[in-house]
């Protein structure tokens, strides 16, 4: 679905046929997986093919977004878990770097505030008898798609308590610019987040540092640990570093 999703931006109109002799796919498949997109709000479907809905200037959708640079975002989860240690209180962001996050953290003794639903679904899987995590939730309004929390309640319940850690995903990262997101409400609910949080982790794939979003959420200065994966570019971890942040590429 990835390169469906490639040729999308790139076309914003394709073809089955197109596709199917690019991917080397049945048609059969290609129409199965548009389908699959459609539903998730990503295309339209017209005949023979389908027109992109992906919105210019917005982050893609959640379920789209979840397939892309999994294994990294999977190394980078399991890194930002290995940071934390039992017994502490810590957020963890509602994105899909965070759910990689939320994975590697299921079973351990720690208290979890996460900051969307899907996220909040993983922590509480079952840990097989051994304890577990103790689940707190912020309340707030729900955003469609992203099931992100929003609004008064939700920053006020960040506030209104102190973590040790804060793990932050972004959709976009740079030494001038620091961590950005496209939605507005999130930049609140991430700064109340950072505000409450004695230590700052952010987790970014590679590709977050060629995008700069509206909202800015910090400057670079106040994260304290990146985490991102083993193609970031030299120059851009050389800032990074320049400006006091601990790198770690996994």
């Amino acid at each position: 679905m990835r390169t469906i999703v490639q040729a999308l931006r790139a076309a914003e109109r394709i073809s089955v046929v197109d596709l199917a002799r690019e991917t080397a796919c049945s048609e059969m498949t290609i129409r199965r997986d548009l389908d699959l997109l459609a539903a998730q709000g990503v295309l339209r479907r017209v005949r023979g093919g389908a027109v992109s809905l992906l919105p210019r200037g917005d982050e893609p959708p959640f379920a789209l977004r979840e397939l892309e640079e999994l294994a990294a975002k999977k190394r980078i989860g399991a890194a930002a878990a290995a940071m934390v240690t039992d017994g502490e209180a810590v957020v963890v962001d509602g994105g899909t770097t965070g759910r990689e996050v939320a994975r590697a953290l299921i079973g351990r003794r720690i208290t979890a505030m996460p900051l969307g639903l899907h996220v909040a679904n993983t922590l509480s899987a079952p840990a097989g008898g051994h304890g577990g995590v103790r689940l707190l939730m912020p309340g707030g309004e729900v955003r469609a798609g992203e099931l992100v929390f929003t609004g008064h309640l939700t920053t006020r319940a960040l506030r209104s308590l102190r973590f040790d850690t804060v793990i932050l995903g972004c959709c976009g990262i740079s030494a001038e610019h620091g961590l950005t997101t496209f939605d507005l409400d999130d930049v609140d609910v991430k700064q109340a987040a950072l505000e409450s949080s004695r230590r700052v982790i952010a987790v970014a794939d590679a590709t977050k540092f060629a995008r700069t979003a509206l909202g800015q959420v910090c400057p670079l200065a106040r994260i304290d640990v990146l985490i991102t994966d083993t193609s970031a570019p030299e120059r851009v971890i050389a800032d990074f570093q320049a400006a006091g942040v601990e790198v770690r590429r996994v």
